[in-house]
């Protein structure tokens, strides 16, 4: 039975489900969330822990063999018994099948609604509202496919449940009050049935409806941002100007926890911290506005519409296109394996799509599969480079940058954006293809 600890900090939903899922297999799980144990944003930036952990990022799991793991669906995957993983090949495939689901369709729409309510993100109309009809798809697939079952899989609680019902916790905390989840009654019947039972409530403790939707604090959001620049001015009025400027950051330190605690996501946690300087900061305001076009592609047609607005608009000297192909062809295995790849590179780089678009598109099929894309990123050099947040995979591909006025990008701006075309570059036929948007 698997014993060790897990890394993480108070309230953290993605470490639920590690906690949880050992709660039904009997693991044997310590949880370091506070001083001396583990403190966040100090504890992960030492090299002992980056020894382990090189990404810093919590929830983290170290087994009391010295076996680590991080990425909290595989701590959550490896705590569970054969029950909660799926007892036989198609409920495990199943369980896969819902965990990817909470990654792909809920965790995105979820954090663009109900962050900005935390006051962790700015609000963004259009992004909420979007938000908002990507949740009722969501609540609709699984309204119907529990018309006639009390969990997602089987008949009894699976690692299905417990990841679904974590990634969607703060959607049911925050924002959807009584008329919306209305028109979702099986939906909000699984979802109190899972965190009633003992082992999330062991966890959760009692988990409350929301009555009424969160709306966006302006003032909330302004408090959670950093002040730590502020100070170092202030001190060359003189001694006696800086006593009262130490008392109002006294009573801005006291006041910082509240909405700390409310923190669910370790990039939300991360917003505290100092802002670091905008790559793009030097570089002239440009025509292309990346949202139209998104909106556009998202929305009408790729080839009559979105692809004819993209050239129409397109800022050659503001943006460039570069062309990427994942470097180890050989490891690629099963097909949904290599798909998840490009998946988890996409999770983690939320703070990049503000400026940037791509597909990127697996060939192939089993055993046999390449990885390649378009990318579309603000300004002439390639994005990863210019910020640490955005270093995430990129190391794993070869990056070519591409003429955007020669017709060789335009023939694979049109293939990778349709997911349609000859592919001649490539040599295998199109699997599956992903959006980062």
């Amino acid at each position: 039975m698997a014993a060790g600890t897990l890394y993480t900090y108070p309230e953290n939903w993605r470490a639920f489900k590690a906690q949880i899922a050992a709660q039904y297999s009997g693991a044997r799980l310590k949880v370091a969330s506070s001083s001396p144990a583990f403190t966040f944003g100090q504890t992960n930036r030492t090299p002992a822990f980056l020894n382990n952990f090189p990404l810093g990022k919590v929830p983290a799991y170290q087994g009391d063999d010295g076996f680590c793991l991080f990425e909290s669906n595989a701590i959550a995957h490896y705590l569970s018994n054969d029950a909660l993983r799926g007892a036989t090949p198609q409920a495990a495939a199943q369980v896969l099948q819902w965990v990817s689901f909470a990654d792909s369709e809920i965790i995105p729409p979820a954090s663009a609604w109900v962050f900005p309510t935390l006051g962790i993100m700015q609000f963004n109309k259009q992004a909420t509202e979007q938000a908002k009809e990507d949740v009722k798809r969501v609540l609709a697939v699984l309204n119907q496919h529990l018309n006639t079952r009390t969990f997602l899989v089987g008949e009894r609680v699976s690692l299905a449940d417990i990841t679904v019902a974590c990634s969607m916790l703060w959607l049911y905390k925050q924002v959807l009050e009584p008329s919306f989840r209305q028109s979702y009654p099986n939906a909000t019947r699984w979802f109190t049935t899972c965190v009633n039972q003992p082992q999330f409530k062991a966890v959760l403790g009692e988990v409350k409806l929301c009555e009424k939707m969160a709306q966006f604090d302006a003032k909330k959001f302004a408090d959670m941002q950093p002040k730590k620049e502020t100070p170092p001015k202030k001190e060359k009025s003189g001694k006696e100007a800086a006593k009262p400027q130490e008392k109002k950051e006294k009573k801005k330190e006291e006041k910082k926890p509240a909405p700390e605690e409310e923190i669910d996501d370790c990039d939300a946690a991360l917003a505290s911290e100092p802002k670091t300087k905008d790559p793009y900061a030097h570089l002239p305001k440009s025509s292309f506005v990346m949202d139209e076009f998104k909106r556009k592609y998202s929305n009408e047609d790729t080839m009559t519409v979105a692809i004819p607005h993209f050239w129409e608009h397109f800022d050659h000297e503001g943006y460039s296109i570069w062309y990427s192909q994942y470097k180890f062809p050989e490891e690629l295995t099963l097909t949904f394996k290599s798909c998840n790849l490009i998946t988890g590179m996409f999770q983690r780089l939320d703070k990049l799509r503000k400026t940037a678009f791509a597909s990127v598109i697996l060939f192939g099929t089993n055993n046999d599969s390449s990885i390649s894309g378009i990318w579309v990123f603000r300004g002439q050099d390639l994005a990863f480079t210019l910020c640490q947040d955005w270093q995430i995979d990129y190391e794993s591909y070869d990056w070519r940058k591409l003429d955007s006025k020669s017709e060789e990008c335009k023939t694979m701006v049109k293939e990778y954006f349709a997911w349609e075309g000859d592919f001649k570059h490539v040599g295998k036929a199109f699997n599956q293809g992903k959006i980062f948007k």
